[in-house]
């Protein structure tokens, strides 16, 4: 029996600290797991020695400032996890290994009124599909990120009012998954899972302090804060799209007038070109005419970016972050869009906060909130499980 101090369990905890580095970062050398774990490089280099007999992690050849030197990512078969996103109008579902790589990824419309039950029945199928087009074992799965459309109550895990998926206030989603799958599952909002995606795989990486801001049906930020999702108390913080922009402008869907989300979001946005542009008009197509030079969409574009701006100024004023980045449909405008938010964060940002904060597109596109809700899989499961191989079942390689 290991005792609390003793040499055994010293050891056990520097394993368990080296396997949750890698694990999180997906690949490391070894003078990185050294830095960012503490231990010494003689201590580093005897866990992975250990860890790779057996079979816990992979140790590739690489380079790293003009040196040679070795690359460690765990095992491509240690296991599997899960990504579901629901959003207003689609399913997504991607099955990754437990070294950042991804296996298989499909994406299917949803219907907006389709209540939870069968939302989830859906989303139980697609994953039965594509762990059975991987070939990986059931057993290997070690656990599921969940992403969904609005605020998930941290106690109760209860989805709070949603207007984007109506059918679906009061549901359980972690609950209702985990039910049908047999495995743990882990919930957020698709804000949240976005700044996840993008700070592990996407315009985010490197950066501590960043907000990620979600322009679709509705207008959400996910907030990171020295390299941690910021959620509240109440699992609420970040919803941006109900900062007050004109106390005497349009009613919002949470009751009041005037919210920033009246102002971006493609339910507010797509009506005002509909006199001259047709009601089939999306928010797609409305970036892509703009990219194409049609002035009105072009002026649409610049306003919610300027209106954006106003609600990111804010967050620079209160949270100063160094980067934002920009997700949805409206990131795919590019300079159009982000000059306005620049243009109002210089106007109404504190200047020193202003300096110091980047604006950029997201690099993952429609991908980022189901490659969080990977990340958010692989940064819950623990890592006494891969030390114990209760993950014992082989699986095939992937590239």
């Amino acid at each position: 029996m290991e005792t609390p101090g003793s040499q055994s369990s010293l050891h056990r905890a520097n394993l368990e600290r080296v396997v949750r580095a890698v694990r999180l970062a997906g690949s490391l050398t070894q003078a990185e797991i050294a830095r960012t774990t503490g231990l010494s490089a003689a201590t580093v280099s005897n866990i992975v020695r250990e860890l790779k007999d057996g079979g816990t992690v992979e140790v590739t050849p690489t380079s790293a400032g003009g040196r040679r030197a070795r690359s460690v990512s765990l095992s491509g078969d240690a296991g599997i996890v899960i990504g579901v996103d629901f959003g207003h109008t689609h399913l997504r579902v991607a099955v990754g290994n437990l070294a950042h790589q991804v296996l298989a990824e499909e994406s299917e419309p949803l219907d907006v009124d389709a209540s939870a039950a069968q939302g989830f029945d859906r989303a139980e199928e697609l994953v039965s599909r594509l762990i059975a087009a991987t070939g990986v074992d059931r057993s290997k799965i070690a656990g599921v990120g969940l992403g969904v459309p609005g605020p998930i109550d941290v106690e109760s895990g209860t989805l709070g009012s949603t207007a984007i998926l109506p059918g679906w206030t009061g549901a359980k989603p972690a609950e209702e998954l985990r039910g049908r799958l047999g495995v743990p599952v882990h919930v957020d909002n698709d804000a949240n899972l976005g700044a996840l995606g993008e700070m592990v795989w996407g315009s985010g990486r490197g950066v501590k302090d960043l907000a990620y801001i979600k322009v679709a049906s509705g207008v959400g930020a996910g907030l990171v804060i020295d390299g941690k999702i910021y959620r509240g108390p109440g699992g609420t913080a970040g919803e941006i799209g109900h900062i007050t922009l004109d106390e005497s402008g349009p009613v919002c869907r949470c009751g009041n007038r005037g919210c920033l989300e009246t102002f971006a979001a493609a339910r507010y946005v797509l009506p005002l070109l509909q006199s001259s542009h047709g009601t089939d008009l999306t928010m797609d197509g409305v970036v892509r005419l703009a990219r194409d030079g049609d002035p009105g969409c072009r002026r649409v574009i610049a306003d919610v970016g300027r209106h954006i701006g106003s609600g990111v100024a804010n967050l620079c004023n209160l949270l100063n972050p160094s980067r934002v980045v920009l997700g949805g449909d409206l990131a795919e405008a590019g300079e159009l869009v982000l000059g306005p938010i620049r243009e109002s964060v210089g106007r109404y940002a504190i200047p020193s906060a202003a300096r110091q904060l980047t604006v950029l597109p997201g690099a993952l596109g429609g991908r980022a909130e189901v490659l969080g809700a990977l990340a958010l899989a692989l940064s819950e499961m623990g890592d006494s499980t891969l030390l114990d191989g209760s993950l014992s079942a082989a699986a095939p390689a992937f590239t």
